[in-house]
């Protein structure tokens, strides 16, 4: 009898350590969960992975640490879990640095965590609004730092969508949905106070920053508690889905989510599956549902089910309170494997789980306690392992010292968590060394460090950017939008019935192809589109390979003659040109001629441009409404030049197009990026409704400027827009154009600092007579401050060069606002780019497009960081087209003669097809003579003496008369 049950009681010994022995992970296991997080944070990084990648390694936009300088008083809110903190935090700097804080603990009640987010948000800021009476400083503007500590995709520091919520949070309306906005929009629902917000961060991002602190080592953030995550400064260059190469970025790598794709499954047990299934987020958070707080307890409870169902545990009887899912918390595991005697870890169970539970059961219980929990710090520390390895190797070390700051209940209560954890770093990253700091305080007081870093290094910028510049900064739901709002704009241009309604007006250039590599001659070229009027002598040549050779001048165009007469203007233009020919020696040569004239123009043929209106400051009058291309004949005739008539006036973005098309037949679109901006295409012909024809295809020149002119931009505009528009020769006219285009860019950015230096915010409140001077601030000078090394130092000498005294911080901001302004102008542009490619695709009903275009224009050129910007954007906003960004390297003067050169061609083609069909062509006197002499030979062939040398020979048919009618069948 003792011997059958010693061996019943082996039988289940066996059966709870097999069931055990899933959550026990060897060296090896714990190695390839290293290299998988490894291959997933590199997969997050990357552009063409971070769709598919499990680990998002969501930017945080947190530049950098904490150094002791921060000084001041913030305000700090943490949400994360059912508590809702509300804080002020008052940072002193200096020998005596300290910080001191002030907070009060709210609940969040069920039913607000999954009602609607207005629900929620409205709760938070009555929350606040409790605290602000409390704390008697509801009439206190203090810039704020909001914990939020769910997934987030952010595209910059206060700009933060909700991707999806974790933690027992439901509530609706609030995923896809920016979290300051939503706070915001609270706020002014209740109308009792403002808030300046500045930052918004993940609650890893606030621990290591409150750790970072007191340690500058510290760079790395791990929540063990209720949830489970990391982030950690990671090197720019790495960070593909941002803008920028230089310096570090603080990365959310949200790991909550790793083995959503499937890749840890051979180490997940059916009980993991269990919690999983029986979970809001079925499918999500993988690896957090092995590892945190919120799930350990349920795990364990699903495997005491087992075991008793198996009748290996407390006599095989399941209670009620066992089967209640979140019955077992957490906590009890780290009170279980905190207890030492049998006897009060009996007590425990029963006064818990209200079981009768016998000592062997309490083993039990405390051995699957300690499976569970050794295996999620195991977890935890071999993800650790992987990023501490990611860093050493970022800066090439032989042996990486760094510090990770910790917080969460988990790590802070366990009594085996974080000494598990800190053991398996240790082996699977041999070459660091890596120290664990408790976060005493929370990420409340991070997020206040965040918020007085911030703005630290923008130097009040981010401030101002909060009250201002936020609506610059567009998210790509925000882009795709304004690109749909174009596309519609495109197809109102094309259409015959909407066109006078249109604000892109579509014009046709009768441009029908693009060079083709058999142009060829010899070929002057006028391009005015600027306060520069540029002459070109082009020699197309064929010898082996098709060659050009140019020749070229630039003449000034003063302001008077600008906003003279169109007489004196094309007076001007007839003078350089005779003065080119001098020069060139080519007054006697008959040269054909294009015209590259850069305002919008009607056309009915190649050779006639009806010009529409002035842009970019011309305003010569007596010109809007005729034909400039008679308007310049004119005023040659009147030199005396001779040469062959116009043969075809072009925008320069069809020029810019033609140029580029040159070099790479694929070129179908041509873009301005400069003093203007505007873009043309090719367009089937069965689109255009505006000219005859269904065949083949023509260029349109979009005149895309006026884009929102109706007022469809409204919702994007800024006051300062507004302000340049106002100030502008044109108001209300070309203002897509005043928005993106270098004519307009420097004097925004010039109004954006004279508002900042108003409110104290720049230059210590000091505004001189230069920085009020319109056009003071130039495009140009956005390029040179945004260059990477010496864009500070040229901050400082071109605002000297205003009078202004700047500091180190207004340098830094003003580089800021710059990277603002000329960013949206990327964005936007991109945004109506993206439009005529997706047009194109449909047009040619390909599933993939694949074309090039071409630009030109000084902002593109000159400026460091446009084209990157540009590139990237519309490659994020139209993955489904693969596009060749061609540099007009030759300007547009270049397409103006290749666009006369098929036109030259044409004309040839058609005088020598004339010249060929006037033999054909017979005049009244010749049909008349055609009539006599058939007339004769008529009568030749009736006479019988004539008939035999008759040529029209008369035969009788013996036919005598037609039918009449009376006939009887």
């Amino acid at each position: 009898m003792v011997t059958a049950v010693a061996q019943r009681l082996l039988s289940q010994r066996k059966q709870v350590d097999d069931t055990l022995a899933h959550f026990s992970l060897n060296r090896d296991q714990l190695r390839v969960v290293r290299d998988k997080m490894r291959v997933e944070l590199e997969r997050g990084l990357r552009k063409d992975s971070h769709s598919s990648a499990s680990v998002k390694m969501l930017p945080a936009f947190v530049f950098q640490t904490p150094d002791g300088t921060e000084r001041g008083k913030y305000l700090a809110l943490d949400l994360g879990g059912t508590n809702f903190r509300v804080l002020v935090v008052k940072i002193r700097s200096g020998i005596r640095k300290s910080v001191r804080m002030y907070n009060k603990i709210y609940a969040i009640p069920h039913e607000i965590m999954q009602g609607t987010g207005e629900e929620l948000f409205d709760h938070i800021v009555h929350c606040i609004s409790d605290f602000l009476d409390y704390m008697g400083m509801k009439n206190t503007r203090l810039p704020l730092g909001f914990t939020f500590s769910f997934p987030c995709r952010q595209t910059g520091i206060d700009k933060v969508n909700l991707v999806s919520w974790t933690k027992g949070f439901k509530a609706t309306d609030c995923e896809d949905h920016d979290v300051v906005d939503m706070l915001r929009d609270a706020i002014k629902r209740r109308n009792e106070f403002d808030l300046d917000i500045v930052a918004v961060v993940n609650d890893t991002v606030g621990t290591m920053m409150t750790c970072a602190y007191e340690d500058s080592k510290c760079e790395i953030g791990l929540i063990a508690g209720t949830g489970s995550n990391v982030c950690y400064m990671e090197d720019m260059r790495n960070i593909e889905t941002v803008e920028g190469d230089e310096g570090q970025m603080c990365v959310n790598t949200e790991w909550g989510g790793f083995g959503e794709n499937g890749c840890i499954e051979d180490i997940r047990t059916k009980f993991d599956r269990e919690v999983d299934e029986g979970s809001l987020n079925s499918g999500k958070q993988r690896f957090e549902k092995m590892t945190s707080g919120m799930y350990l307890g349920e795990i364990v409870r699903q495997i005491l089910i087992d075991l008793t169902k198996r009748g290996l545990l407390f006599r095989g009887r399941i209670t009620e309170p066992l089967k209640t899912r979140g019955i077992f918390e957490t906590k009890f595991l780290s009170q279980i494997e905190r207890f030492i005697s049998t006897y009060t870890l009996i007590i425990a169970l029963m006064h818990l789980q209200s079981l009768g539970s016998t000592c062997d059961d309490s083993i039990i219980v405390k051995e699957v306690c300690g499976a569970v929990s050794h295996r999620a710090a195991q977890l935890c520390g071999a993800g650790m392992a992987a990023i501490v390895e990611k860093i050493r190797e970022n800066r090439g070390l032989e042996h990486l010292e760094i510090t990770v700051g910790v917080d969460g209940t988990l790590y802070k209560l366990h009594p085996h968590f974080s000494r598990v954890l800190k053991d398996t770093v240790r082996d699977l990253a041999p070459k660091c060394t890596v120290s664990f700091v408790l976060s005493e305080d929370g990420s409340g007081k991070g997020a206040a460090l965040i918020t007085a870093v911030a703005r630290r290094y923008c130097g009040g910028a981010q401030q101002q950017i909060d009250k201002y510049l936020y609506s610059m900064r567009f998210s790509d739901e925000t882009l795709l939008e304004i690109m749909s709002r174009f596309r519609r704009e495109l197809e109102k241009g094309l259409s015959q019935d909407t066109n006078p309604t249109a604000t892109v007006k579509m014009l046709p250039t009768f441009v029908r192809s693009i060079p083709d590599g058999t142009e060829k001659g010899d070929f002057i070229a006028l391009d005015l589109g600027g306060s520069n009027f540029r002459i070109l002598r082009v020699k197309v040549s064929h010898e082996k390979k098709q060659t050009v050779q140019m020749e070229t001048e630039i003449y000034d165009t003063p302001e008077d003659i600008i906003h003279g007469s169109g007489t004196r203007l094309f007076d001007h233009v007839a003078e350089c040109l005779g003065d080119f020919m001098e020069k060139h020696k080519i007054k006697d040569k008959k040269l054909p001629v294009g015209f590259t004239f850069s305002f919008p123009c009607a056309q009915t043929k190649l050779d006639e441009g009806i010009l529409l209106t002035w842009t970019k400051r011309f305003k010569a009058s007596g010109v809007e409404g005729m034909d400039v291309v008679k308007l310049l004949n004119k005023a040659i005739k009147k030199r005396g030049v001779r040469f062959t008539d116009i043969m075809a006036v072009v925008n320069d973005t069809v020029g810019t197009m033609m140029t580029c098309g040159f070099d790479d037949h694929r070129c179908e679109v041509g873009i301005i990026i400069g003093t203007g901006t505007n873009a043309c295409y090719m367009e089937e012909m069965r689109h255009i409704e505006l000219v005859e024809g269904d065949e083949g295809r023509m260029c349109i020149n979009t005149e895309w400027g006026a884009f929102g002119d109706d007022g469809m931009l409204e919702d994007i505009r800024t006051d300062f827009d507004r302000d340049i528009d106002r100030g502008s020769l044109n108001p209300g006219k070309q203002l897509f154009e005043k928005m993106v285009s270098g004519m307009y860019m420097g004097e925004l950015v010039r109004l954006i600092l004279v508002k900042m230096a108003r409110e104290g915010l720049l230059f210590e409140g000091r505004i001189t007579p230069e920085l009020l001077t319109k056009g003071k601030f130039e495009t140009k000078h956005i390029s040179a401050i945004e260059k990477s090394k010496e864009g500070l130092s040229k901050a400082k000498e071109i605002l000297a060069r205003l009078g202004v005294e700047p500091s180190a911080d207004d340098c830094i901001a003003v580089q800021h606002v710059c990277a603002i302004v000329s960013f949206r102008s990327a964005s936007l542009v991109a945004a109506t780019l993206a439009a005529i490619l997706t047009r194109l695709k449909d047009n040619k009903h390909v599933p993939r497009l694949k074309t090039t275009v071409g630009i030109d224009g000084s902002l593109y050129k000159m400026h460091p960081q446009y084209a990157r910007r540009l590139h990237k954007t519309v490659r994020r906003l139209v993955p489904e087209c693969d596009v060749r960004f061609l540099l007009s390297e030759s300007g547009s003067g270049k397409g103006a003669a290749m666009v006369t050169a098929w036109a030259y061609r044409l004309a040839d083609q058609t005088r020598q097809i004339a010249e060929t069909l006037a033999q054909f062509k017979l005049s009244k006197e010749q049909l008349l003579e055609v009539k006599r002499r058939m007339k004769v030979e008529i009568e030749n062939g009736l006479k019988k003496d004539t008939q035999d040398k008759a040529t029209v020979k008369m035969l009788p048919t013996y036919v005598r008369q037609t039918p009449d009618g009376t006939g009887i069948l």
